[in-house]
């Protein structure tokens, strides 16, 4: 078996970002890291240079991802207001997911840092639980733990429709804040 040839530079770059644009599902740092042969280091600065040329890569708890604007079907977006406890947030998620929306994200307002936040990226039960599987695994806190369960969600979904009624299901639920 040949040895596999380290990528430089640029090269690794563009090869990086050939990777994420062609790939259906995020790709880790490892295995960014594997494929072109250097640290997961090194792949997190390559990341770090991309994102300030303005490419839509999105770090989720799955791994790296190329966002493509839906070239279909139009996303509709909606900023919603949540409150729960930790023990919720698979409730939560899953809850959303069940309706067709993709969970873009978690914002909090945080006394000192000012607004926080943070990708999610989950559209369906399997990526909820990888989701939660790492935080766990990585001993990570929720966001919304340090705001005594208050959280903001941008949702997507296909039609003003998907995303009113995964918000009556939250507001059945008891998580979401009516303003």
């Amino acid at each position: 078996m040949a040895e596999q040839k380290k990528r430089l530079g640029d090269e690794r770059r563009a090869f990086i970002l050939e990777l994420l644009k062609d790939s259906p599902t995020p790709l880790t740092g490892s295995e960014l890291a594997t494929r072109t042969n250097v640290s997961r280091q090194v792949i997190v600065g390559d990341i770090t240079l991309l994102k300030a040329r303005d490419e839509p890569i999105i770090a989720t708890s799955q791994g790296y991802l190329y966002f493509k604007q839906n070239t279909g079907a139009p996303l509709f977006e909606r900023t919603i207001a949540c409150k729960h406890s930790p023990d919720d947030t698979e409730n939560e998620l899953n809850l959303m997911v069940d309706h067709g929306v993709l969970v873009k994200d978690v914002k909090i307002e945080h006394g000192v840092y000012g607004d926080l936040t943070a990708s999610i990226m989950v559209s369906n039960r399997q990526e909820v639980k990888q989701f939660l599987e790492n935080m766990y695994q990585t001993n990570a806190s929720l966001l919304s733990e340090l705001t005594g369960g208050i959280h903001l969600h941008t949702i997507a979904g296909s039609s003003v429709q998907i995303l009113d009624k995964a918000e009556a299901a939250l507001k059945e639920a008891g998580f979401l804040i009516e303003y």
